[in-house]
């Protein structure tokens, strides 16, 4: 079933839609959260809980892609189930994002930009790597992997995985300088 007509059940109040939407993204939403929460259950608990965010959210809301909506309601609420968990119990869990708070930090950028300038910057600098760079880092960044994990998939050492990284990170921070929107 196409995005549009899971919105359109959506819209009239059709639970067949959420359905639908678990059939179609489901495997996504887990994986995504699991890389994160590495719980099966608290996977499975955000996963659901996306779903319920969706229910809430269409209408008035008509999101689209319905793909990338997701991902963001899952990754949330995944980040935000860590933070929790974590703050129970002080663990030595690196978050990716922590990364990337450090390289170019982002709550500077926050203050200063909103989230829509902030991803259209983003979006622009990605375009600027090759393929298999930009692959990486939306990998390690925006869905979490692992760097084993990572390293395994691209065929890399998990070393030259971090080196590549954090290259990408400092360009990232150059790009950011020379937009104006971040003082080195």
């Amino acid at each position: 079933m196409s995005d549009s007509e899971i919105i359109s059940l959506l819209f009239v109040r059709n639970e067949q839609g959420l359905k639908e939407a678990k059939e179609k993204y489901g495997k996504l939403l887990f994986s995504l959260s699991k890389n994160i929460v590495n719980s099966d259950e608290d996977a499975a608990e955000c996963e659901n809980d996306t779903y319920f965010a969706l229910w809430k959210s269409v209408p008035p809301k008509e999101p689209d892609p319905l793909s990338a909506f997701l991902c963001r309601i899952a990754k949330n609420l995944s980040l935000k189930r860590l933070r929790e968990k974590t703050a129970r119990k002080r663990t030595g869990i690196t978050i990716p994002l922590e990364e990337l708070d450090e390289a170019i930090g982002c709550d500077e950028l926050q203050r200063h930009l909103d989230s829509k300038r902030l991803g259209k910057l983003i979006d622009s600098f990605l375009d600027t790597l090759d393929s298999e760079n930009r692959r990486l880092f939306v990998k390690r960044y925006w869905f979490c992997c692992e760097t084993s994990v990572l390293a395994e998939e691209f065929g890399l050492s998990e070393n030259t995985v971090h080196k590549r990284l954090s290259r990408t990170r400092q360009k990232l921070k150059a790009y950011l300088v020379k937009e104006g929107v971040y003082d080195e």
